[in-house]
C-alpha cells in the first residue's frame, strides 16, 4: 500500500487524513513514535530553507502549518523528542519540546540548525493527538541495513574474503546500531517523564508507530549487493527486502508490540528520474515488505520520490557539471580546455566562472540558494522535501492506527 502526495505540481488528498485522525486518535496514554535510519533520517535541511516552501502554491499551506503566530518556525505544544545520535563511538542524546534543530547534529545535545522528517511529522501529530506525544529518534549517517542495522533474526553478516583480508565487518559489530537504537528507546521508555513532562504514569504510554528512512548506503554497496547482468537489475536487491522484513519482525519483538504500525520511507533521491536502473530496483526492494501477507494493514511503504524538488534538482545537475569541469581542468582531462596542462590556476578559475555563467542563470543560482543546502543524496538539503516526507509519514502512521484490527 502506498500513499498519495504531491506529484507533477498537483496536490493529492493528504491533509484530510489529519482531520479524520483527529476523531480517530483519542487515546490518553502518551503516544510514542520511534523514528530510525541513516543520514536522511538525521536530516540535512538547513532551517533557512523553510521559507522556500511557501514559494510553491501547492506547498504554501504546508509552510503555514510549520509556522507559529509570530511567523517563525513553530515549537510543538504537546510533542517532545529524544534524539540519539553521534559520530563514531561518541553517541549522546538531545531532548526537549519538538522544534527545529533536531536534524543532523555533530554534538547530540546541541541544536544543529537543521531539520529532518521529525519536524513536520511531530507538528502534524500535534494538530490531532488527544494527549502528549513522544518521538524517539535514533539516526546515524553512513550506515547500512545489511551490517550496521542488521537485526538478530537476519543472522550473522556473511563476511567475504575482502572483509577477512582487511579486517572489516567484524562479527562482534554486526547490528551494533540496531542494538544502540533498541537500548536507547527502552531507556527513554523506562522513565518517559524525564523527556516528556506531560507524561502521566497513571495513563502509561502506547507504542503508536515506527518509521524507517534509510537506504543509500545499501544501494551503493556493490560488495554486498553485486551488480547483475543487464536486464536483471530487479534481482540485485532482493536481499535488502528480506533484511527489512527481518528488521520489522525484530523491532516488534524487542518492543513487545506484535502489530506496531511500521512506515517504510522508500528512498527517492533523484525524483521521478533517478538516473539508474539500480536506483529504481532498490526502491522496489524497499517497498516490497509492505505487500507481504503478514504485514497487511500494519506496514505501509511511503514513496518519497514525489517530494524531490525537480526544479532544484535540475539546477543541482548543472552545478555538478561545473564541479566535474573543475576536476577535468585540474587533472588535464583529455577533452577539457586544459588538456595540454598549460592553464594556470587563475585561468582555470576564469574559465570555470564563464562556464558556470553560461549554464546557470543568476535567477537559478538564487533559487538554489534559497531552497537547497546539501547534496543530492541528502534530498538537496531541502526543507520542503523533508517536511513533505514528515507529513506523509505521520499520515501513514495515523492511517494504520485508524484501520480496524
Amino acid at each position: 500500500m502506498e500513499r498519495e502526495g504531491y506529484k507533477g505540481g498537483m496536490r493529492y488528498p493528504l491533509f484530510a487524513w489529519f482531520v479524520m485522525a483527529a476523531c480517530a486518535v483519542t487515546a490518553k496514554p502518551l503516544q510514542v513514535y520511534v523514528l530510525v535510519g541513516q543520514s536522511n533520517m538525521e536530516g540535512h535541511a538547513k532551517v533557512e530553507t523553510i521559507d522556500y516552501i511557501g514559494e510553491d502554491p501547492a506547498t504554501a499551506p504546508l509552510l503555514k502549518r510549520l509556522l507559529g503566530p509570530d511567523g517563525k518556525p513553530a515549537t510543538a505544544k504537546n510533542v517532545w523528542i529524544s534524539y540519539y545520535t553521534g559520530i563514531g563511538d561518541k553517541n549522546g542524546e538531545g531532548f526537549g519540546p519538538l522544534t527545529t534543530g533536531y536534524g543532523s547534529r555533530r554534538d547530540p545535545a546541541v541544536d544543529g540548525g537543521k531539520i529532518g522528517p521529525e519536524y513536520a511529522f511531530g507538528l502534524a501529530l500535534d494538530r490531532v493527538a488527544d494527549g502528549p506525544v513522544l518521538i524517539i529518534k535514533a539516526a546515524w549517517g553512513g550506515k547500512s541495513l545489511n551490517y550496521d542495522f542488521r537485526s538478530p533474526s537476519a543472522g550473522p553478516y556473511p563476511r567475504n574474503a575482502k572483509d577477512l583480508e582487511k579486517g572489516t565487518h567484524s562479527v562482534e559489530a554486526t547490528g551494533h546500531y540496531y542494538r544502540l537504537m533498541v537500548a536507547h528507546a527502552k531507556q527513554v521508555l523506562a522513565d518517559p517523564a524525564r523527556v516528556c513532562p506531560a507524561y502521566d504514569p497513571k495513563e502509561g504510554y502506547e507504542l503508536a508507530g515506527f518509521v524507517w528512512l534509510q537506504g543509500f548506503n545499501d544501494m551503493v554497496d556493490g560488495n554486498f549487493y553485486p551488480k547483475q547482468p543487464k536486464g536483471q537489475a530487479d534481482k540485485r536487491f532482493t536481499a535488502y527486502a528480506d533484511l527489512l522484513a527481518h528488521f520489522i519482525r525484530d523491532v516488534r519483538k524487542d518492543f513487545g508490540a506484535p502489530k506496531l504500525p511500521f512506515v517504510i520511507g522508500v528512498m527517492g533521491v533523484g525524483g521521478k528520474d533517478p538516473g539508474s536502473e539500480d536506483n529504481l530496483a532498490f526502491r522496489e526492494a524497499m517497498a516490497a515488505p509492505a505487500v507481504l501477507p503478514e504485514f497487511q494493514g500494519n506496514v505501509l511503504a511511503v514513496r518519497t520520490a514525489p517530494f524531490w524538488d525537480e526544479k532544484l534538482g535540475a539546477i543541482q545537475d548543472k552545478k555538478d557539471k561545473v564541479r566535474q569541469m573543475a576536476f577535468e581542468l585540474k587533472n588535464k582531462g583529455k577533452r577539457s580546455a586544459n588538456a595540454d596542462g598549460k592553464m594556470t590556476p587563475a585561468q582555470q578559475q576564469a574559465y570555470l566562472k564563464e562556464y558556470e555563467a553560461k549554464l546557470i542563470s543568476p535567477a537559478e543560482a538564487d533559487l538554489l540558494k534559497r531552497g537547497a543546502s546539501n547534496a543530492g543524496y541528502h534530498y538537496l538539503g531541502c526543507a520542503k522535501t523533508f517536511a513533505l516526507m514528515g507529513e506523509a509519514f505521520a499520515e501513514a502512521s495515523l492511517r494504520m492506527r485508524a484501520t480496524p484490527k
